[in-house]
């Protein structure tokens, strides 16, 4: 019975909340107050379990969470242990940054800047790009599929062939250490970021943008008269010249209506007015035996192809084939036929962003986005990778000078339905033309 009375208790003690030994002990008993040792019941090891309403778990290990315990106690996880296996998880979860890259390239062999997701058949400067940030650890792979989730935004569009000194990207990214130098060890030497700077978090580099700068570089043989004969090598820019070239870019300067200077777009089209701040030509310099000149040209934003005929109807005054009369013209709503300039010597050299410097340039967390620090970096560039690229492919290929053997099936005089007559003969004539130019258009 004694037996059987213990056996009992024992199993009751399983299933109930435990009672001290002096309770155990019958009245007037001599029994000792220490409690006698019983062996483990399983039912109540199961108890206590769902009380405590532990489970079993695993861990990153595939080993139950409670397995290890001692004396009651759960083993504790060093840090080492713990760095080790969320160094990777807690890299993924690094906070992103809204910053932008100043970017500097040289356009030949490529089909622009814009990327075109899914198509590998014409690569861009964003492709390489895309690659170099995800390759360094700046941005996961998915953000580089979906360039949307990085929210990035190229200042200007470049077409095929055109380079820049100092395009303006921004994004998202992680902020990881030596991030310059990581990113341009996966990119090739004529794509180079040389510059990093932190903005707001709303920032776009498209919609702030106040304005662009961008140069023409062309062999100054482009402005000699058609009447005379001279050989490329031997022609130089004399000065009475190179001031009716000064004169005739000024005109440009304003607001004008340059839907001639475009595609599709008509001339009551708002869109097609555009403001001109400033555009020059500079001093001559001799490269390779060949004298050439840098055109600049600043304003607000640019059409498809506006700055290349804006240059191309200038050469075509120049050389006499048109009267100076056709730019008063060409702003009207006549339809002008407007000669469009090889894209080869066009460069985006800068891109202004005045109001955003003065609401948050000294705000005393961000930073001017102004670029005095890396001027000798983006001229070494220039120097190094655009110049000659340009200067050695003009002189291969020759794409100023088949381009003005064209200026002649132009008709600068003629009606919209005589030019609509003759588009088929200059789409025949397109290829001489040389490659696509520039479409920094804001709209």
């Amino acid at each position: 019975m004694l037996q059987l009375c213990w056996g009992l208790r024992a199993l009751s003690r399983g299933l109930r909340a435990p009672r001290s030994a002096a309770s155990l002990r019958p009245r007037g008993s001599l029994w000792p107050l220490a409690e006698p040792r019983l062996p483990p019941c399983p039912l109540q090891d199961l108890a206590m379990a769902e009380r405590s309403g532990a489970t079993q778990k695993l861990n990153g290990h595939g080993e139950a969470a409670g397995s290890g315990e001692e004396n009651g106690h759960p083993n504790k996880r060093f840090k080492s242990d713990a760095g080790e296996d969320d160094a990777e998880e807690q890299s993924k979860k690094s906070p992103k940054r809204k910053i932008v890259l100043l970017m500097a390239y040289s356009g030949k062999g490529y089909h622009g800047m814009q990327r075109n997701v899914g198509s590998s058949q014409f690569k861009t400067i964003e492709d390489d790009l895309v690659s170099a940030l995800v390759q360094s650890g700046c941005i996961p792979e998915n953000h580089g599929e979906d360039m949307k989730k990085m929210s990035f935004q190229r200042c200007a569009r470049t077409d095929k062939g055109v380079s820049a000194a100092g395009q303006i990207v921004s994004l998202k990214v992680r902020l990881i250490d030596d991030i310059l130098e990581k990113i341009n060890n996966h990119l090739p030497s004529h794509i180079r970021i040389l510059g990093l700077k932190r903005v707001t978090g709303g920032f776009n580099s498209k919609n702030k943008c106040d304005a662009r700068t961008y140069s023409y570089m062309l062999p100054t043989f482009a402005f000699a008269h058609k009447d005379h004969d001279v050989q490329e090598e031997v022609y130089r820019l004399d000065r009475e010249t190179l001031e009716k070239v000064n004169k005739l870019l000024a005109c440009y300067k304003g607001t004008h209506n340059f839907h001639n200077f475009t595609s599709q777009k008509g001339p009551k089209d708002p869109s097609a007015k555009r403001y001109i701040m400033e555009m020059y030509c500079g001093e001559p310099f001799v490269r390779e035996n060949v004298e050439f000149a840098v055109i600049i040209v600043k304003g607000q934003s640019f059409m498809m192809h506006q700055i290349r005929k804006m240059i191309g109807l200038v050469i075509a005054i120049v050389k006499g084939y048109a009267s100076e009369s056709i730019l008063e013209r060409s702003w009207g709503e006549e339809k002008v036929d407007v000669p469009k300039a090889p894209g080869l010597g066009l460069v985006l050299e800068r891109v202004h962003f005045e109001k955003y410097n003065r609401r948050f340039g000294n705000d005393g967390l961000h930073e001017p986005l102004e670029w005095t620090e890396e001027e000798e970096k983006i001229a070494a560039f220039k120097e190094q990778y655009i110049y000659p690229t340009i200067i050695n492919t003009e002189r291969e290929e020759k794409s100023m000078a088949n381009w003005l053997n064209t200026l002649s099936i132009h008709d600068f005089n003629s009606s919209a339905v005589e030019m609509q007559a003759n588009s088929k003969n200059s789409k025949n004539n397109s290829d001489l033309e040389g490659s696509d130019g520039c479409d920094a258009d804001s709209d």
